[in-house]
């Protein structure tokens, strides 16, 4: 359960928000960097079970021709968030001094009716704090001087917000669900905050056709009420758009690109998005490729599936009598080429029409469920043999691969340890049919599966050594 206390803050671009959420929250969230502009969407974490602090995007950011409307965007997300909080901090710079932005940002927010709280930021030095009554002409109280970079008077500023939050929420008596992390991951502009918007059936997130629109992983909780009555909990995530490794040049975008992985390994389900106009393209080769690295479910969502719909009515492909064998072939043809994906569920969605978002949900919950099962070891044991049996291992030297025992020592993801005759690295192929065949007959479609090989004692001119253990594969 979130905290009811809400507190943002806000102000002009590049007057250090970012940095000193990071600092007040204790860990770094937000992106950091000179480059005025970086936040767009509002980022929020909970502080000390006490109070849910935002992140805003700069107000008045100078906007060109081709970044207008983002720009408009994501201010409109920072008044939403004024709108959303019990608090207000006003963060300025000390360093610039009193601004004609920073006089038109207060009007505003002191006409917002709410609780105000003054910041100056980038106060390093004591010998600044003499300059700060040019500020108490912004009608907003004495202001508190700061400096998020180097930490100072941070406890002071954590200290007020508390107070201002008043007392701590008494724990639940009963423990609350698990709530899912849903991480949406792509590459630019394929729909991911359109996705969570359509989720939320909220403008929370800012969408724009300029590639690189979010530049930070963002969560934002759903309580998703099922048919039964049943209130589930969920948390989604909208991540970067994730470009191949040697095309990220730029500082910014290489920290949105590690915050998008980071997101992706915190996760518990991953949903892996794809143009539906352009298909599997060999970066969502690579991306999927990542995604199993990490070890979470997956699933493959086809998003702007609406385009695809109104392109087949209109001119009815050759060898298809409907639309539902044009997707059968479409989710079969994708997952051949994500040949290495464990088998996962296809969803065609639309997230502009707001096409079957209800069956994201649904998949993530059973995903989620698959994932805890604990599967019984004699089963195990007869799957391994069976396998072994229905398509022998190629020799490795002058010995066949075998398996004596085989127990499940771990889940999400599910990992099975296989006492063998020699723990050398099972051949990628090999590896794959037996991955495919626990999948397929365990009913873990989305669900990684990975073997950790146990060598039994070899003999070495007359002593016997303990043989090596194989790694994860």
């Amino acid at each position: 359960m979130e905290p009811p206390f809400t507190v943002a803050l806000v102000g002009r671009p590049n007057v250090g928000k970012s940095r000193l959420f990071n600092r007040i929250a204790g860990r770094r969230i937000a992106i950091v960097h000179d480059q005025a502009g970086v936040t767009r969407d509002v980022n929020t974490t909970v502080v000390d079970s006490h109070y849910t602090l935002l992140d805003t995007g700069g107000i008045g950011l100078v906007a060109d021709m081709d970044h207008e409307r983002l720009i408009a965007a994501a201010e409109a997300q920072v008044w939403l968030a004024v709108e959303a909080a019990d608090l207000i901090c006003l963060v300025v710079d000390a360093r610039e001094g009193l601004t004609t932005l920073d006089e038109t940002i207060a009007e505003r927010l002191r006409n917002s009716g709410k609780p105000l709280l003054l910041v100056v930021n980038k106060a390093d030095h004591e010998r600044q704090e003499d300059s700060l009554y040019e500020f108490s002409a912004l009608g907003i109280g004495d202001p508190l001087a700061v400096s998020a970079e180097h930490g100072r008077n941070i406890a002071e500023l954590r200290k007020r917000l508390g107070e201002a939050a008043g007392p701590v929420p008494a724990p639940e008596a009963e423990s609350s669900p698990h709530r899912i992390h849903l991480a949406f991951v792509g590459r630019p502009n394929v729909g991911k905050s359109s996705l969570c918007n359509s989720l939320l059936q909220d403008e929370r997130l800012v969408v724009s056709e300029v590639p690189g629109t979010t530049r930070d992983s963002v969560m934002l909780d759903l309580d998703y009420e099922a048919a039964d009555g049943r209130v589930l909990p969920y948390r989604l995530v909208d991540t970067a758009g994730l470009r191949r490794r040697k095309r990220v040049d730029h500082s910014i975008e290489y920290f949105s690109t590690v915050r998008s992985r980071e997101a992706m390994e915190r996760a518990d389900i991953v949903f892996l998005v794809v143009d539906a106009e352009e298909g599997v393209t060999r970066q969502d080769k690579a991306l999927a490729g990542e995604v199993m690295e990490s070890g979470r479910c997956v699933v493959l969502l086809i998003n702007k599936w609406d385009v695809a719909i109104d392109r087949f009515r209109g001119r009815q492909p050759e060898g298809y009598n409907n639309i539902a064998e044009f997707r059968a072939d479409y989710a079969k043809s994708a997952l051949a080429e994500l040949f290495f994906l464990p088998d996962s569920p296809v969803l065609f969605v639309s997230a502009l029409r707001g096409f079957s978002m209800e069956r994201i949900l649904k998949a993530a919950r059973q995903l989620w469920e698959i994932s805890g099962r604990d599967l019984p070891t004699p089963r195990v044991n007869r799957l391994v043999q069976d396998l072994l049996n229905q398509r022998q291992p190629r020799y490795m030297g002058q010995k066949r691969f075998k398996a004596y025992y085989a127990v499940q020592t771990g889940k999400r993801p599910f990992v099975f340890r296989l006492f063998c005759n020699r723990a050398t690295k099972l051949e990628d192929n090999y590896r794959r049919y037996l991955q495919r065949g626990f999948i397929r007959n365990f009913g873990l479609r989305g669900c990684p599966v990975r073997f950790e090989l146990r060598g039994k004692e070899v003999r070495y001119a007359g002593r016997e050594t303990e043989g090596r253990k194989g790694g994860r594969r």
